[in-house]
């Protein structure tokens, strides 16, 4: 199968408007949940991208029907699952594909899922999960490279999670949403998409009360209905955009966002010298002038997100003055200094803080992406960078952004997808751009 690459040319101003698309770590638990209807549930504003394609993939492989109405809604039905064993070798890729265990042990008591990938940005340990559904009644092991998990019955309880982890609130709320009795979840996730993922339960029949808070209350159900669910914006999409304008310089409205889930970014961003007018639906980054320093510790939502961390570190270096970051929540996210050194950047990294003296511009190279919101953050660089950047691996950039290059070049960006192994294709954007 060929690979691709971006072609960048930077350099330009940024202006015009960019819509947002639907959440991808909504969409992955939203899919999963449907499967425990025995009804269709038809969901709108799913993205278009690498990772919801193979979780579809994967539920249609166990005997959910999947009907594509268009890009964006899939009606999924469940009542047809005829097989508790996920193992397909694309689903070991994603993370949410242990949503699955959450899912098919609340409706058939029990589940065989192969453990999840993702991205290689530290470990993604499942220890708060495996407790949860244990307190719950199940019997958890994992053997051969999967998760098996059975019960006779689920039994609600008060599960108290060391850590806020959105995987496993995400997996225990499905697993109690159809267990017998009462379930509080302490010290749960408060990210947006928990919220998105329990109000789509609720619209399915469920009964959960506190998603986004200190608590979640669920009591459970005997059965889920069909129901017709839009999913949120992308929050890390949009931040993403914004700071692409932020480092590229420009004028551009950022349409179908709730301006509420960007708080962390807009206030650091103002902070050094951004201007963002916040409307109803969507945002306005202005960068007219160069920013400055800032200090950036990523924290659990409403902290500054991790997900943002690397396009985060990609402005600072561009701005001036000293800043410093620090990632708190995944020990190997600082992969792609080394490519942002190679365009110019002055970052140091100790341990989990990067330490960033700023400087007046990069200049293009070849980079690859080693993850996928480190992809996005080296494509930011290009865009601000002078001269050509191309940029392999992009694999991890379409797991998470949908149509990203055509997003770019409609608010001005200079960058094609190209065959990386046809230099006519390279030769050709060059003397395109000039």
């Amino acid at each position: 199968m060929a690979a691709y690459k971006y072609m960048i040319r930077g350099g330009n101003t940024l202006s015009g408007e960019v819509t947002i698309g639907g959440a991808k770590n909504a969409a992955l638990g939203i899919i999963v949940a449907a499967i425990m209807a025995n009804e269709p549930v038809t969901i709108e504003n799913i993205p278009d991208v690498d990772d919801v394609r193979v979780l579809l993939d994967a539920i249609e492989g166990i005997g959910a029907i999947v009907e594509r109405l268009d890009r964006t809604t899939v009606r999924i039905n469940g009542a047809l699952i005829n097989d508790v064993i996920v193992d397909q070798e694309a689903i070991r890729k994603i993370r949410g594909s242990y949503y699955l265990v959450g899912a098919l042990l609340g409706k058939y008591k029990k589940a065989l899922v192969a453990l999840p990938g993702g991205c290689n940005i530290g470990s993604r340990p499942i220890d708060q999960h495996i407790k949860g559904f244990e307190q719950l009644g199940a019997r958890v092991s994992i053997h051969h490279g999967k998760i098996d998990a059975k019960a006779e019955n689920l039994r609600g309880n008060h599960i108290y999670l060391d850590c806020p982890s959105v995987g496993a609130t995400i997996n225990i709320m499905m697993a109690a949403c159809m267990a017998e009795g009462k379930t509080i979840i302490e010290n749960p996730a408060k990210e947006p998409h928990i919220v998105d993922v329990a109000n789509f339960l609720n619209s399915m029949g469920a009964n959960i009360r506190g998603a986004g808070t200190d608590a979640i209350r669920i009591r459970g159900v005997n059965s889920l209905h069909g129901s017709e669910y839009s999913i949120i914006p992308d929050q890390i999409e949009a931040g993403t955009f914004m700071l692409m304008v932020a480092a590229a310089g420009g004028d551009v409205l950022i349409r179908n966002v709730i301006p509420k889930h960007l708080e962390s970014i807009t206030a650091k961003l103002t902070e050094i010298g951004c201007r963002v007018d916040e409307y109803d639906d969507s945002v306005r980054v202005i960068r007219d002038k160069r920013l400055s320093y800032a200090n950036v510790k990523t924290m659990p939502y409403p902290g500054f997100p991790t997900d943002m961390q690397p396009q985060m570190t990609t402005l600072l270096a561009l701005s001036a003055g000293t800043s410093i970051v620090t990632e708190t929540i995944f020990e190997s996210r600082f992969e792609y200094v080394g490519d942002l050194r190679g365009m110019g950047a002055n970052i140091t990294i100790e341990g989990n803080t990067a330490f960033i003296t700023g400087v007046e511009g990069f200049t293009g190279a070849e980079v690859s992406a080693p993850d996928l919101r480190a992809g996005a953050a080296l494509v930011i660089a290009g865009l601000a960078a002078e001269g050509i950047t191309s940029v392999d691996q992009i694999h991890f950039i379409e797991r998470g952004y949908e149509r990203f290059e055509d997003k770019i070049r409609g608010i001005g960006g200079l960058i094609e997808k190209i065959n990386a192994d046809d230099d006519r294709q390279v030769r050709k954007f060059r003397m395109k751009v000039g």
